[in-house]
């Protein structure tokens, strides 16, 4: 047992290690709180080619068609690239509604390939090879681009001739649809509003979030390209570009809106996939990172931006020891309180987020105790998805569903989109039942300390599981892949095929361009 007090120690220590470092940059945040990036002024305009990668996107593909065309720039210098991989009806929705732009004189084009090699990485590789312009504009499905996106970003390219990519903030289009929905945007908010802007005004590697953002096309082919050995191949090559000696921006007053995932499922899969590709950039990284010619500093934080999943597995070791080391009245006090006092490092962080972006901001805190909840529930999630990519699995890129949810009343559940049951749950009850029995012994024993640490595991994996049984669409039955002729939900309130679906908006969008 003295061994397990030993192992318990540590990784508390190294779990503190990362809540602390929410500290550090919401330090960096404050200290560099005034400075902005330069509005150059847009002078002349070079050519930009905006590729909108896409998998079965049924619901969303003609919003997100429609709003690249509606991008102000100068149509002689503007490319548009559908990378559908999609296997479903989203690629006759998007045929019929390039087809319509088309006829208008938009320079827009659908690249479908019958494989998905490579997935999201290997779309844009392919897609690079007949792009025309100097500049590469990303968005994914779920997203709307402002109008003067172009015009607000490529400037800065013309004044920073080694700028290898810019990134915006996301923002939501369906922020207020769910207590689920208005949490994540809390914890995104601490990313986009607090760790970007750190990262970017201290001079620190920076990641691209993979949509709203522009490439340097010099820059992608000079790092090597889009590689697909990793499923977070957006923080592979910017890592890579940055190494090479390319530099990022983040511009924090250009937001890009998107759909946050309305199913508990979708939230799940998107991040266990970041966790699992974060993994693997670091295992793929950690070599260059630290031989790169950069300070000390730099190079830990980029090591540790590429290894903050690591925190799932080491709240699963924590939980695991904490039980026998209780039970055996082994001393567990000095540990716990290290780390509860190391884990104020997070609230800080998003509670300045809020502060900073929201005028509303304390309304919008109140639902941070969900986040705390979500963030601990999803500990066994991350842990596995971490577990395969260190076991050297090969891992599947799996798409998070998008249902365009634009008003209140509009519903998912009725979607061929929507996962079904995920038996990651019982395990997840497993672990509240596991938790439950420490809280049974610290109370017996009257270590009372322990008692608020191990209720917060037993109300996080009692969140996630019981959310994932309420948001399973026929309960505990599988649910199949939609297929040409599967019902979905129109705005109207109303079901139709995927075929009279696309003949609907059809007619709304050529109505709308009159």
């Amino acid at each position: 047992m003295v061994l397990l007090s030993m192992i318990y120690a540590l990784v508390a220590v190294w779990l503190a290690l990362y809540t602390l470092n929410a500290f550090v940059l919401t330090f960096l945040y404050l200290r560099h709180r005034s400075e902005t990036a330069s509005d150059p002024a847009l002078t002349t305009f070079p050519r930009v080619t905006v590729q909108l990668p896409v998998f079965n996107e049924a619901h969303v593909i003609e919003r997100l068609i429609d709003s690249a065309v509606r991008l102000t720039y100068p149509q002689d210098k503007l490319q548009i690239q559908v990378l559908d991989d999609s296997t479903d009806e989203t690629t006759p929705l998007a045929l019929h509604r390039i087809a319509h732009h088309r006829s208008r004189g938009v320079e827009i084009e659908l690249l479908h390939r019958r494989s998905r090699a490579d997935f999201k990485a290997g779309a844009l590789r392919e897609g690079l090879r007949t792009a025309t312009g100097e500049f590469i504009a990303l968005f994914d499905a779920d997203f709307v681009p402002p109008q003067d996106f172009l015009l607000k970003t490529i400037p800065h390219f013309l004044s920073q001739h080694r700028l290898g990519f810019l990134q915006t903030r996301w923002g939501y289009l369906n922020y207020a649809y769910s207590p689920l929905t208005r949490t994540q945007a809390i914890a995104l908010d601490g990313h986009f509003g607090v760790e970007q802007p750190a990262r970017d005004r201290a001079g620190l590697f920076l990641n691209f979030n993979g949509s709203a953002g522009v490439w340097r096309r010099e820059c992608i082919e000079d790092a090597g390209g889009w590689q697909g050995d990793t499923l977070c191949e957006d923080m592979d090559l910017s890592y890579r570009a940055q190494l090479a000696g390319w530099q990022p921006l983040y511009l924090h007053d250009v937001v890009c809106p998107a759909e946050i995932p309305p199913q508990i499922h979708g939230f799940k899969r998107q991040q266990a996939r970041w966790a699992r590709g974060s993994i693997s950039c670091a295992l793929k990284l950690w070599r260059p990172i630290l031989r790169a010619p950069v300070s000390a500093f730099k190079r830990l934080q980029g090591l540790i931006h590429l290894t903050s999943y690591l925190v799932h597995p080491l709240m699963m070791l924590i939980l695991i020891l904490s039980v026998p080391l209780l039970f055996t009245r082994q001393p567990v006090a000095f540990p716990l309180t290290f780390l509860s006092l190391a884990s104020l490092g997070p609230p800080t962080l998003y509670t300045m987020a809020q502060r900073g972006l929201h005028t509303d901001w304390a309304k919008r805190l109140r639902y941070f105790p969900l986040l705390v909840l979500l963030g601990t529930g999803l500990a066994l999630n991350n842990t596995r998805a971490i577990y395969e990519e260190l076991r050297g699995r090969k891992g599947e890129f799996r798409r998070t569903p998008k249902f365009r949810l634009e008003e209140q009343r509009d519903d998912w559940r009725s979607s061929g989109y929507a996962l079904s049951f995920d038996w990651l749950a019982l395990g997840e009850t497993l672990c509240m039942l596991y938790a439950l029995v420490g809280v049974v012994i610290a109370l017996q024993q009257g270590s009372y300390f322990a008692v608020p640490f191990l209720m917060l595991y037993v109300l996080g994996f009692g969140y996630v599981a019981s959310l994932t049984v309420l948001h399973s669409p026929r309960g505990w039955l599988p649910r199949r892949a939609p297929t040409p002729g599967a019902e979905v939900r129109l705005m109207g309130n109303a079901f139709a095929t995927w075929r009279e679906q696309a003949v609907w908006r059809s007619r709304k969008s050529t109505e709308r361009s009159r």
